[in-house]
Parts: C-alpha cells; structure tokens; sequence
C-alpha cells in the first residue's frame, strides 16, 4: 500500500478557475488567456473602539498603480497589475498559470461613524492598509445608571 501525501483542494478556488474557463470559452476576444482581466484582491476589515481598518492585498503592485477614492460614503480601491508573462520567448514554456492581472475595483460603504477627513493609507511588503477613524461619538462608552435616594421607589415616566 503506497503512502500519498494529502492534498488540500480549495472548492472556492475550484470554482473561481472554472468560472474563468468558462468565460473564456464564450468569450468573443480570442486573445483573452488564463489570469488575465478582472480579478479582486483579498481584504479584511477589522474594528476596534477607535477606528475600523480595511487590509488589501495587492502583492506585486507599485503604490501608483493603486488609487483610493471616497466618494458618497462609498470607498473604493481601483488598480491594475501589469502581466509579466512574455509569450513567444524562444526556450520558454508556462505549465501553471495562476498569478491573477488586470483591473480590479471593490467597492465598500462605510458607516456614518467614520471620519472621512481622517483616512489615512499605508502601502508595505504588498499590503494596502487603510484607517478609518471613528467620530468621538460613535465610540462606545460606559453609562453610569444612578439609583434613586429612597428604598422601593419607583420612578414615573411622563
């Protein structure tokens, strides 16, 4: 009996490749090839008391070929990752090709908490890190709850 080293296999990135294979085959533009044209890079959105933080993945982009813009309280992250591939290079063949170019653009609403005046974005190691300060009002904070002067009351509302 052979021992067979496992092999984890990702249905999401399954159906991904096969959503591009697909639309390949029923493409009218006959240049169009693997890992070319629309692809979304992988964000996290984190919170915390202070501010809420959107981390982008856009390995192997400069920071000019990425642009922020916010617009009606919708943040948007646009770009476009050049392809590397040379076709037609004597010697040379490609087996695997899965690195993903072309534009990509996401699209996030952000809450009425956020301080439009205040984002701020960083770029490093091919990570788009973006800080979305929350208003001093949206902060959460503790309420006091007060107890009444005498035993067994009962407050009124009206």
């Amino acid at each position: 009996m052979a021992i067979t080293r496992f092999q984890y296999r990702n249905p999401w990135q399954e159906l991904d490749q096969l959503t591009n294979r697909l639309g390949q085959l029923f493409s009218h533009d006959a240049s169009t090839h693997a890992g070319h044209g629309t692809w979304l890079p992988a964000v996290d959105v984190e919170e915390s008391g202070d501010e809420l933080v959107l981390t982008a993945e856009v390995p192997g982009m400069s920071p000019d070929a990425v642009e922020l813009q916010l617009e009606n309280n919708v943040l948007t992250i646009s770009g476009e990752r050049a392809e590397e591939r040379h076709e037609g290079v004597e010697g040379k063949r490609y087996h695997v090709l899965e690195r993903r170019y072309g534009n990509f653009r996401r699209s996030f609403t952000l809450p009425r908490t956020v301080q439009p005046d205040k984002i701020a974005a960083e770029y490093r190691d091919g990570i788009l890190t973006v800080r979305l300060p929350k208003a001093s009002e949206a902060k959460s904070r503790r309420i006091q709850i007060s107890q009444p002067d005498t035993p067994g009351h009962v407050g009124s509302i009206g």
